[in-house]
């Protein structure tokens, strides 16, 4: 399999950006190999949907320039819409639970939440953090603003519905649940 092919897939399968040192790692390659690879792919993209974007440290899947004003008239109908059932059960789970890795979402969803987590930071109400490890989704003090708090400790039963998560998410540990693959 191409060296360049399965960073395309880590890239889309994380939907974030990943540390060159984590694709080295992972991959098991030297630096050179992976220059090579990106090149290789930042090639293969040009004229498509999807570009790389590398910096520094980072490498990320992104929509290509020529594509903004389509995805900006998007973003546009989506913040018209509200933001669903599913989106509404993402922020909970980050408002009670955060700071919160996706994968961690994802396992007490039971779904995948990739697409939901962007809409909620398009609209302003969760934002990605670099944690110790990896990218965790915190709400904005924009949301506190509108919700009329200051601290997240201030919702409605928080002591109560975190044990609640707690509980759920030890028992789906325990059963070693992961997620469907499904995106919702």
């Amino acid at each position: 399999m191409k060296l360049d092919a399965q960073i395309e897939a880590l890239l889309f399968y994380k939907a974030e950006p990943i540390k060159k040192a984590v694709l080295l790692k992972t991959l098991g390659v030297k630096e050179g190999e992976l220059g090579s690879a990106l090149e290789a792919l930042k090639e293969r993209l040009q004229g498509g949907a999807t570009a790389l974007l590398v910096t520094e440290e980072e490498v990320s899947l992104v929509v290509a320039p020529e594509f903004d004003e389509l995805i900006d008239s998007t973003r546009k109908e989506e913040m018209k819409r509200g933001i669903g059932k599913a989106g509404a059960e993402t922020l909970a789970i980050v408002m009670y639970r955060g700071p919160i890795t996706r994968v961690e979402i994802d396992r007490v969803r039971g779904v995948n939440s990739s697409y939901i987590l962007r809409n909620l930071e398009i609209r302003g109400l969760v934002e990605r953090r670099m944690g110790k490890r990896q990218n965790e989704f915190v709400i904005t003090t924009e949301l506190l603003r509108h919700l009329g708090i200051r601290e997240k400790t201030e919702m409605p039963d928080y002591a109560k519905v975190l044990n609640a998560l707690e509980a759920f998410e030890s028992s789906a540990f325990e059963n070693d649940e992961s997620p469907r693959q499904a995106t919702e």
